[in-house]
Order: structure tokens, then sequence, then C-alpha cells
């Protein structure tokens, strides 16, 4: 008799749950049978300490299965089923231990996957791309050193547009990638996205939308030109120049000298010379 029952609809622990039925409730026991799914015999002997004696009572309505106001209708009306209510709490699905299944369809573009995660995101370990993409170490280590067989006609592509991972999977591995990276060196600049909340908002969307690239872009900050202070680097520069030319020329006045002397001794010993 309870093996035809689902055991969807089966209140937990149902034969505690028969035992506080009876003894706190004035339900039949064929109600009592019909929503702890068991026979109406064996309530009966629940009744009458023949079965169930070590068990405790466990209470439907603290638990959470049944309400008061569903008590008080079944026990007004003999013929009235108890309802078991819904669970309020969403219980989340056993994660598989293993490696991540990947549909066949979509393990050619693993490498893809991989490749882009690791241009865009360096800090992932090994460990956190085989759990994202599926995949093995060494295939990562290959595409990594570029020594994979078809590296040659790989494209970067996001795993999640490729349907390998989610969006918040990939988004909590960076997040723990990001916790154990090692930190900066201080004074080291460090380059960051910048938040959403700049990006998004009403200024920046306007002018971003205003840019106009045929226009030349202005400089925040104009240096003013000054006429005076123009004229006055020219003067600097021209007496300078004249420093320069008459430097130069000194030079050139005491070579010439210099010249005339050295002949004017070489003929005085010519003339020596043809005298004797």
């Amino acid at each position: 008799m309870r093996g035809i029952y689902p055991m969807a609809n089966t209140p937990l622990m149902p034969k505690a749950t028969a035992v506080w039925l009876v003894d706190n409730t004035a339900l039949s026991f064929t109600q009592i049978a019909s929503f702890c799914k068991l026979h109406p015999l064996e309530v009966k002997a629940i009744a009458d300490g023949e079965a169930a004696q070590g068990i405790k009572g466990l209470d439907p309505i603290l638990t959470g299965q049944l309400s008061r106001e569903e008590v008080e209708k079944a026990q007004n009306d003999p013929n009235y089923q108890l309802k078991l209510q819904g669970s309020k709490v969403v219980v989340p699905e056993s994660k598989r231990k293993g490696p991540r299944y990947t549909p066949v369809s979509r393990r050619q573009d693993r490498p893809n996957a991989i490749l882009w995660l690791v241009r865009n995101h360096p800090e992932l370990k090994d460990a956190q791309i085989m759990r994202l993409v599926g995949t093995t170490k060494p295939t990562i280590a290959a595409i990594r050193d570029r020594t994979h067989w078809n590296s040659a006609n790989l494209t970067p592509s996001d795993p999640v547009t490729l349907g390998l991972c989610s969006q918040l999977e990939l988004d909590m591995e960076v997040e723990k990638g990001a916790k154990n990276a090692p930190q900066p060196m201080a004074g080291e600049p460090v380059e960051r996205l910048m938040p959403v909340e700049e990006t998004t908002n009403e200024d920046a969307i306007a002018a971003a939308f205003s840019f106009d690239p045929s226009q030349p872009v202005k400089r925040e900050e104009e240096e003013e030109i000054d006429a005076d202070a123009v004229f006055a680097n020219l003067g600097s520069l021209k007496s300078d120049e004249s420093e320069v030319g008459e430097e130069g020329d000194a030079p050139a006045s005491e070579d010439a000298t210099a010249e005339t002397d050295d002949d004017v001794a070489e003929g005085e010993e010519t003339e020596g010379e043809e005298t004797k």
C-alpha cells in the first residue's frame, strides 16, 4: 500500500507524523493514513499502542508541512483529505564531482575559450580554467605555449558566449583568481577598469554620443602667447650670434698676422743667402 504513493507527496518522517496526529488531533484513521501514506490498520495499531511505541511524534505544523487551518478544516469534514504544503526552501541541485561535461557539438570551441581565458584573465589558474571549460591541463599548457596542433587557427572567444559556462561562474572564478594574485609593488601604477557607475551615468553617455571626430580635440590648458616674451627671446638669440661671430673672427686675424711674420722671416733668409 505504501509503495503506490509518490515520495514527493510523502511528509517527512511519516510514522512520527502519524504518532503526533493521533495524539494531538481528532482526525480519522483514514485521513491520517492518506496524509502519511500509511495503511489505516497501521494507524489504528499506532493508536492502540501496538506499533511505533518508541517513536516520538513530529509536529507537521512546526515543520511547515501542514497549516493549522488545514488541520481544523479536516477535523470539521471527515471526508476532507489533508494536503501537504509545498516547501518554501529551494534545495540546490547536487553538483557532480569530476570533469565538467561538454556537449559534443561544443567541444571544438574549447581551445578558443581557453585562449580567451589565458589572454584576458592571466590571474586564473589551470584548475580554474579546467572547471570552467572542462578541459585538461596538457591542453591548457599547449595553448599557452603555442604548441597546440591547431594554434595557428585558434581565435579567442568568450566561453560564456560559446555556452561553455555561465557568466556567474566566470565572475566567481575571476574574483577568486584576483584574490590569490600577487599584489603590485608600492608606487607601481595599477591599471584598472573604471567602475560601472562612472561609465553608465548620464554624463558619460552624453559625452560619448556628443563626440565629433571631425573637430580637433581642445587642450585642457592652452598656453597663452606673450609677444614681448617672444621678441625678447629673439633679441637674446641675435646677441648670442654676434658674440659667436666676433669670437670666430679673432682667431682668423691672429692666423693672418702669424702667416705674414713667417713670410718676412723666409724673405730675410733668402736675401742673406744671395749676398753670400
